[in-house]
């Protein structure tokens, strides 16, 4: 279930895990929860298990077949590190991604503990996949970190921000992000911004919905300038539902030729994704 994204800071979605539990206050309106609601019970449908978290391991192979490189977020309707999605397949997931380095791969979650304890295992299963790949002439070189992996955590409030933070730094990537949207407060982001190993890359955006929560633009200005003074990216996805609804728009205030100047900040990170192709893409 591989699509297209509206989700501006991406290309893809690449949903190999679908459903997911709330766990913090960014989660009491979640969109993904909306979507994956309107197919419960339709016979046959992907999504028929509404939003129990739930595994696809038919989709894994997708990446494999993507012939341009593309950014693509990893679990857009769930939580890749969800206790519920086994060990096993997150390793699985992770094996697509080292064979397909073309693309990269944007990885989101609130499950911070998991994210520190797993990620460090999987290099080891990686190695044993590797020896055994060497066996059979396909020499597919590991480096790990996984350079074309961003690992990331969401950080919808100051709370939420001191106890993920600190555990996605210490986990091992090429690139770390953090995504403070819905924003629901203000959040001092600067230590981990300036500090040796520190976030690459920041995300931030007001709610979308019907009963939408809303975005304090002067939470919003502070981030930016977080960012700016620090040299870190800083991607504002869009001003919410609310926002927009003040200013007389509908949807979810992602218009940016109507924000305030300063806003239009939609940055990337200095890196680009690997154009060679996986040596290994036919043996899987």
């Amino acid at each position: 279930m591989a699509e297209r994204s509206r989700i501006e800071w991406t290309d893809q979605t690449w949903n190999v895990v679908t459903g997911c539990t709330k766990v913090s206050p960014g989660c009491d309106r979640c969109y993904a929860e909306t979507f994956l609601h309107r197919w419960h019970g339709v016979p046959g449908h992907p999504f028929t298990t509404g939003f129990a978290p739930t595994i696809h391991p038919r989709r894994l192979d997708e990446p494999l077949w993507w012939r341009t490189p593309r950014r693509v977020f990893v679990a857009a309707l769930g939580d890749l590190f969800h206790a519920q999605v086994p060990d096993e397949f997150v390793v699985e997931v992770f094996v697509r991604m080292w064979w397909t380095p073309e693309h990269t791969f944007q990885v989101l979650t609130k499950r911070h503990r998991r994210l520190g304890s797993l990620v460090p295992r999987i290099a080891d299963h990686l190695r044993h996949i590797e020896a055994d790949l060497a066996q059979v002439d396909c020499p597919t070189p590991l480096t790990w970190p996984l350079p074309n992996v961003w690992l990331g955590v969401s950080a919808e409030t100051q709370q939420w921000a001191d106890i993920r933070i600190p555990a996605l730094l210490t986990t091992p990537a090429a690139l770390r992000w953090v995504s403070c949207e819905p924003l629901l407060g203000p959040v001092d982001l600067r230590p981990w911004l300036t500090s040796p190993g520190g976030v690459d890359w920041v995300v931030v955006g007001g709610e979308s919905g019907p009963s939408a929560r809303p975005l304090d633009l002067a939470w919003l200005a502070d981030l930016i300038d977080q960012c700016a003074t620090t040299g870190v990216p800083v991607f504002v996805k869009q001003l919410g539902t609310a926002w927009a609804h003040q200013h007389g728009q509908r949807g979810r205030g992602d218009n940016v030729t109507t924000w305030p100047e300063w806003a239009r900040r939609r940055e990337f990170p200095h890196t680009a994704p690997s154009t060679r192709e996986s040596p290994c893409a036919a043996a899987a």
